[in-house]
């Protein structure tokens, strides 16, 4: 049985706004794109560019705008999927865009406090910065990702799954290279480190995923 799950039209659109970030972030940044583009299996993009790191980067905004795009559009997809086959509504995908984006940014800035409160600054903006360039390179793996789902490959939940396991071993990977290259300094902190992704690793998500469900029921 045919259905339509998406309207492309608007999908489309913000696609090529994606593209148009990562053509930018190419461009302004060619050096760093090509770096970026090997942070799995190799610590050369990590060690350069985490001496010089700064509150707002060009680069890193960038990759994060488009990082906001995919996740949104990847979401619309999975949910229409896995829980109920829905129409594009752009009221809500802007809602969901913003809300992913002030979730990610609000959880970094009391993730910068914490470590101000911990005096484990060191530690965590090596951590923050580790974990903000996976996340942006899940949100440039998911673009053409979701060019095939929208265009070539009819989404299933198998392949939705598959997708999600993805991401989530990308981040995995990300977590495990830095956790291996400070496992001294963390040792050093071990109890601060620990309190710190119980609080605001975890503990999130917990709360996320009882709000999800107990919405569903």
């Amino acid at each position: 049985m045919l259905r339509e799950v998406v309207s492309n039209e608007w999908f489309t659109i913000f696609i090529v706004l994606g593209l148009v970030l990562v053509t930018l972030s190419k461009f302004l940044f060619e050096n760093r794109f090509k770096d970026f583009l090997l942070v799995i299996g190799n610590s050369k993009y990590l060690k350069i560019y985490s001496r010089d790191q700064k509150f707002i980067d060009g680069f890193d905004t960038l990759m994060f705008l488009n990082l906001l795009i995919s996740v949104s559009i990847f979401s619309f997809i999975a949910y229409s999927e896995l829980v109920l086959p829905s129409e594009f509504d752009l009221t809500l995908f802007v809602k969901v865009l913003f809300a992913i984006g002030a979730l990610i940014l609000i959880k970094v800035l009391l993730e910068r406090l914490l470590a101000s409160l911990f005096e484990i600054d060191e530690l965590i903006d090596a951590y923050l910065f580790q974990k903000t360039s996976y996340l942006n390179y899940s949100g440039f793996v998911l673009l053409p990702i979701n060019i095939l789902l929208i265009y070539s490959i009819t989404p299933s939940k198998p392949l939705i799954y598959t997708v999600i396991s993805l991401v989530l071993l990308i981040n995995l990977i990300g977590f495990i290279t830095s956790f291996k290259k400070h496992q001294k300094l963390i040792f050093d902190n071990l109890f601060y480190f620990i309190l710190y992704l119980c609080a605001l690793e975890i503990g999130p998500y917990l709360i996320l995923y009882k709000l999800i469900t107990d919405y569903n029921a």
